[in-house]
């Protein structure tokens, strides 16, 4: 897997290069101290991954995704942060992140972060997962409410546990993308959730 790294700190940049060494069925294949110096390597070395800070600088490492993908970029993409903030990761999911990486993880959790990447999964750090059930169980909802689904709505939103975008829904239940909203605009009024991470760790849960 080739890997670019993205962050204004060189010496955080040091110690990724220094921990992904070890995985020898990953590639740095460059890294960026900025917004423009990623794009420029993205558009260039069109790395499989790119790890960016969610705060590079004065910039938000979310505006660069933004930015990449408005060019047709097609590497994913995984946010490092010390943050554990609900708003930040919501923000993430919406854009469908591969990885939401805690910089306080020891050197085997990004290491097996990147390897739930390569399978084509997502990875998303557990401190958080647990902090955010907590809080969708101190908000728990009435069992019934899932009567209300129907059967393929309650497919998708199983689908929206194991953490599928819209696409990947589609494909699987054989659906389009636009029936894969419908429902999940369905199950989101009916389970009376706010997103699309409440459903997915109510789902788990």
């Amino acid at each position: 897997m080739k890997i670019l790294l993205v962050d204004d700190q060189a010496i955080i940049r040091r110690g990724l290069i220094s921990i992904l060494s070890s995985d020898d069925k990953s590639e740095i294949i460059g890294e960026a101290s900025n917004t423009q110096e990623a794009l420029e390597l993205l558009q260039k070395e069109t790395p499989d991954l790119a790890i960016i800070d969610f705060q590079i600088g004065d910039e938000c490492g979310l505006t660069l995704i933004n930015e990449a993908r408005r060019f047709g970029c097609t590497s994913k993409f995984a946010i490092l942060t010390f943050a554990k903030d609900y708003e930040l990761f919501q923000r993430a999911m919406a854009m469908d992140v591969v990885g939401y990486i805690s910089l306080n993880s020891h050197p085997e959790e990004l290491i097996y972060a990147i390897q739930i990447i390569k399978k084509g999964r997502k990875y998303y750090d557990p401190d958080l997962i647990d902090k955010l059930i907590q809080t969708q169980k101190e908000s728990s909802i009435d069992d019934s409410r899932l009567a209300l689904l129907t059967t393929k709505e309650k497919e998708v939103m199983q689908k929206l546990g194991m953490g599928y975008s819209n696409k990947q829904i589609a494909h699987s239940l054989y659906i389009s993308e636009n029936t894969v909203k419908k429902h999940v605009s369905q199950v989101l009024s009916k389970l009376e959730l706010g997103d699309r991470t409440q459903v997915a760790l109510f789902a788990n849960e």
